[in-house]
């Protein structure tokens, strides 16, 4: 009988190791309650009060802006920081950045707490990886999620990014 209560107990310990890190970056990394790609600047502000402007905004294609920082969420040891981009007024973008080149493993297990995140939330991924680089994609909807590590002499980072479906006609390519 005793003995099988310590294997209980083994699967549980188990069970808990191999689905805690997924569920941390569960917590940490899905899009905050009350905030959905595409609606509008104020209704963001209102979503989220303790957001803060970002000083000098990073600038991307079309016409996206990284107008506003959210509280750090820590993945695997790292701290996560979330920008909001905007276009247009609404919310196109939300990416969370976290600077790796002083962590033992450059962000390596971030990086696969959050792939193993995407495939419980999304499915399979798309993937791809190169010396320096590693992407794992998922689609859901009218919304595009991925993971980045990048490790290179510029330095060791690890991003997850939302981010609205653009589809393009084959003649704009």
């Amino acid at each position: 009988m005793r003995c099988l209560s310590v294997h209980r107990s083994i699967r549980l310990l188990l069970l808990a190791a191999l689905l805690g890190p997924a569920a941390g970056a569960a917590q940490a990394q899905e899009l905050p309650p009350g905030v959905r790609l595409g609606m509008a600047a104020e209704d963001l502000q209102a979503a989220l009060p303790g957001l803060e402007r970002v000083q000098r905004p990073q600038r991307l294609s079309g016409g996206l802006s990284g107008l506003w920082r959210g509280a750090p969420a820590s993945v695997a040891g790292l701290l996560f920081e979330p920008v909001y981009y905007l276009a247009g007024g609404q919310l196109r973008r939300v990416e969370w950045v976290a600077a790796a080149q002083a962590a033992p493993d450059l962000g390596a297990a971030a990086f696969a707490e959050l792939v193993a995140w995407g495939r419980g939330q999304f499915g399979p991924e798309l993937a791809s990886s190169d010396p320096g680089s590693a992407y794992a994609a998922w689609v859901q909807g009218e919304v595009d999620v991925y993971a980045q590590h990048v490790n290179n002499a510029r330095g060791a980072s690890v991003r997850l990014v939302y981010k609205a479906r653009q589809l393009k006609d084959a003649s704009e390519l």
